[in-house]
């Protein structure tokens, strides 16, 4: 953090509730210090890359998890910042349980879908010929 990032901290974080409600349009009863995590080795099942630079993600799963929605959106970030690109992205399930996570994430500002395929739906015909 540079000796700017200090100094704006320290003096937002002592005034007044009414000053803060001005500038943020919220009023702050409190402040967090906290280190957020950093996801570190997150490997990406497959990653491909189509003749038009196009990268398509494709998450095998087998269980179901109430966050993979957020966990794709991390994926797309995380690949974003790698290859200075989004990604397509699917998640495959390929699970015993029927098919119950959530597609969405949302949040202030924010709405993210993720593709959920279940293999049962797919069309058995091309998987059988390959």
């Amino acid at each position: 953090m540079n000796e700017y990032d200090a100094t704006l901290k320290s003096v937002l974080t002592h005034l007044t509730s009414s000053v803060l409600a001005a500038i943020t349009g919220f009023q702050i009863t409190r402040w967090h210090n906290v280190e957020l995590p950093a996801v570190r080795h997150r490997r990406a099942d497959l990653l491909g890359e189509t003749s038009n630079r196009e990268l398509f993600h494709l998450e095998l799963q087998s269980t179901n998890r109430s966050d993979m929605a957020r966990r794709m959106l991390e994926y797309s970030l995380a690949i974003r910042r790698k290859f200075r690109r989004y990604p397509e992205q699917a998640v495959l399930y390929v699970g015993n349980a029927p098919l119950c996570m959530k597609k969405r994430e949302t949040g202030p500002g924010l709405t993210y879908d993720s593709t959920i395929i279940d293999i049962r739906d797919l069309d058995t015909e091309p998987l059988l010929g390959a």
